[in-house]
């Protein structure tokens, strides 16, 4: 790898010994963290020591405690579990099993440890930080070792990084695995919605969750359940009867499938259990409907982790290892969490505190107390669950007179649907007559526009491409045919969700209000595509599901080559001009290397990943991945890399490649993009309910200035080199 450039130049572990252990319950992604503590603890020049077993390995050491090496920790990525292992260790809560672990890691020069787990396994890391200095004197009083050992490794470091499929730790969105069980949840979901429908069942699902309700929570969200039950939020009072009367009217309205999802911990406003027999019984009983229950178990931690869990998982075991690194004996324990999108380090008995307080906050019943400890993520999600899945009688729902249009602009990307569905639900909840424009700007300009209900977009969720129908027109040319048809339906508010395009197609639509009045009315985009290129968005809808489709193919392909040797697979992903599948896609995969439009790459360094995959063939791992993103380089092409690749490889490896596609853009949304979808659309939604009452009828010559003066803003953004590249590419 020395061909690559150095980063981190100012941080050095040479001299240091990091151990890694996985404690606790298993999680999806666990292995992803482990290689990313090895690879950057061996790439800082630190020794680096595998503890198998978790603590039970420490306190037995012997051959529980290896060094490893950057091969050690090949082709493990997309194995679900630890490979390391992990196990329950009563000897370790004892002060003479921390004895013993002490002089284990003593013997090693270990000081640096890292501990991948839920709150228990970190709290024991803090116990074991806090009494090291006393557990090194008594070994010292003992003979075990000398005086000299006592003062030169006087210090223990220690970094968290909490793998739970439950996501049941306070301080962090997103705990590792949880993202992976909710993929089993939704395939097992998808496929009961399909063989349910056949037979208008209803389906009680019972998911892991013992003290938390996320996964229940947004599996509920992700699939539109009927009805979910979770620990932090019971059901009020009389919670049968409004059950029981929702069910009625799914069927009523003829909808063949109702779901209901209840977490293993769900209880109700008395703190008493509510199972999911019991929520069988009362359906059977009080309805007579053909119920069936499917408890999910253990297959919620099972299978390879997803791409976020890979990605999750390598970023937080490269930020761990910097922790131990800048760590002084001031330094208290840390546990690396992720924040928005940025990995952060956040004090570990702080989060472990705050995670407790959420089970006290349950026991008292103080449920509201609960959902706000447990974090924005989860309130938000509640709350949106809420908004969308119970619609309230015609009587009490306010009437505005507003009306929104909703389309999809662009290629097709999964999770348009969720959002679509958000949008309506939420839009007719505000009060506002809800209209559908199907395929896009040229269908608009063509009058296919219709009004569209709450049930017309039930069971959208979890359908992939775009219902609606999308196109990648702009709508420069339609202009007046699109104002027309605004003013024709009384359009007060429109949401365009897609990709760049819509961005462009919105840009147009703001430069030509002082042309047309009709285009002076909120607008608002969704961003989604694959690619994930919209400006101003971390996240695109459609991208994560991308990005799992190339995870498993990458997988896949490499899992052909186990049986072939010396084999370099080239792959070529979507994206047009912007990187994202190609570079996260190697990350989560695990490339050798990523060639991308936004890093420039030349002769000198296609020849020296050559001549590293050269060298990579002589150790036990016999076989390579390149991913290039589809517009890299229009000199370099996928056919050009690969015969020099073949070429330069001769009589050492032979290569293939692999043009992935569209398939990139078909299939079902994965969990995140139908969560993200639903969430982000309802906010879109929200924020157009207050422009339009903020600003109905108060348009006034200042409205028409504004307007005049955002047009011309608007024209210069679209004069700009860098959109005028954009719209002819796409023209």
């Amino acid at each position: 790898m020395d061909h690559q450039p150095k980063f981190f130049e100012n941080l050095s572990g040479t001299g240091k010994a990091i151990g890694v252990l996985t404690s606790g319950g298993d999680a999806q992604g666990m292995n992803a963290a482990v290689r990313a503590v090895v690879r950057m603890g061996i790439y800082v020049k630190a020794k680096v020591y595998f503890v198998y077993e978790g603590y039970q390995g420490m306190v037995d050491g012997g051959d529980n405690i290896v060094e490893v090496s950057w091969e050690s920790v090949s082709s493990i990525l997309q194995v679900g579990g630890t490979v390391i292992g992990s196990a329950r260790c009563k000897s370790f809560r004892t002060r003479e099993g921390r004895l013993q672990a002490a002089y284990n890691l003593v013997q090693r020069g270990i000081t640096n440890l890292c501990v991948i787990g839920g709150d228990g396994s970190l709290t024991g890391a803090n116990l074991f930080r806090e009494e090291w200095s006393g557990l090194l004197e008594e070994l010292a009083q003992k003979g075990k070792i000398d005086e000299e050992a006592v003062k030169k490794y006087a210090y223990l470091n220690i970094v968290g990084m909490v793998g739970s499929i439950d996501n049941d730790f306070c301080g962090t969105d997103m705990t590792i695995g949880t993202d992976s069980a909710l993929h089993r949840i939704i395939e097992v979901v998808d496929a009961i919605m399909t063989t349910a429908q056949s037979h208008q069942r209803t389906f009680v699902l019972e998911v892991m969750g013992r003290h938390c309700g996320y996964l229940a929570l947004v599996s509920a969200l992700a699939c539109g359940a009927d009805w979910v039950f979770i620990p932090e939020y019971p059901p009020e009072e009389g919670w049968e009867d409004s059950m029981c009367v929702k069910l009625s009217e799914n069927r009523a309205r003829k909808k063949r499938l109702n779901i209901i999802i209840v977490a293993e911990g769900a209880i109700d406003c008395h703190n008493k259990p509510i199972t999911s027999e019991k929520v069988k019984d009362l359906v059977v009983q009080r309805l007579g409907f053909d119920t069936r229950v499917t408890i999910l178990g253990h297959v919620q931690r099972g299978g390879t982790p997803s791409a976020f869990d890979r990605i999750l998982a390598s970023r937080m075991g490269v930020e761990a290892v910097l922790a131990l690194l800048e760590a002084t004996p001031a330094t208290p324990a840390c546990v690396v969490s992720l924040s928005g999108n940025q990995a952060v380090r956040l004090p570990l008995m702080e989060c472990v505190q705050m995670t407790q307080e959420v089970q006290k906050a349950m026991d008292e019943g103080r449920f509201l107390e609960a959902v706000r400890l447990r974090g924005r993520s989860f309130e938000n999600n509640l709350n949106t669950y809420k908004l969308l899945s119970h619609k309230k009688p015609d009587a009490e729902l306010p009437k505005t007179n507003f009306n929104v249009a909703v389309l999809n602009v662009g290629a097709p990307a999964a999770g348009m649907n969720a959002a679509v569905r958000a949008a309506v639900r939420v839009g007719i909840t505000e009060g506002h007559k809800m209209f559908a424009v199907i395929d896009g700007f040229e269908g608009f300009a063509r009058g296919k526009i219709k009004e569209i209900s709450w049930g017309d977009v039930g069971g959208w969720t979890g359908q992939g491409g775009s219902i609606l129908g999308t196109k990648r027109t702009l709508p420069a040319k339609y202009l007046e045919k699109i104002a027309d048809q605004m003013r024709t339906n009384n359009i007060n508010a429109l949401m365009v969700i897609g990709g760049f395009e819509a961005y462009l197609g919105l840009l147009e639509l703001s430069a030509a209000r002082e042309k047309y009045d009709e285009f002076c009315v909120p607008m608002v985009m969704v961003p989604a595509t694959v690619s994930n290129n919209v400006p101003g968005s971390d996240f695109s809808i459609g991208a994560d599901t991308a990005l799992n489709t190339i995870t498993d193919t990458c997988d896949r392909i490499k899992q052909s080559a186990s049986g072939t040797k010396r084999r370099v697979f080239i792959i070529e992903t979507m994206g047009g001009y912007c990187g994202y599948l190609a570079n996260m896609g190697a990350l989560a995969a695990g490339a050798d290397a990523a060639y991308i439009f936004e890093e420039q790459f030349d002769i000198r360094e296609l020849q020296a990943n050559v001549e590293h995959l050269t060298e990579k063939m002589k150790t036990s791992i016999q076989r390579g991945l390149v991913l290039r993103n589809e517009n890299c380089n229009e000199n370099y092409t996928t056919d050009f890399i690969y015969q020099l690749y073949s070429e330069e490889g001769k009589g050492v490896f032979d290569c293939r490649k692999n043009v992935l596609g569209h398939m990139q853009q078909g299939g079902a949304p994965s969990p995140f993009d139908r969560n993200f979808g639903t969430k982000i659309s309802a906010k879109a939604m929200q924020w157009i309910s207050k422009k339009l009452k903020e600003t109905y009828r108060k348009v006034g010559p200042s409205c028409a200035s504004c307007c005049k003066k955002i047009s011309s803003q608007v024209r210069s953004i679209l004069d700009s080199s860098f959109l005028k590249e954009r719209s002819e590419m796409l023209v």
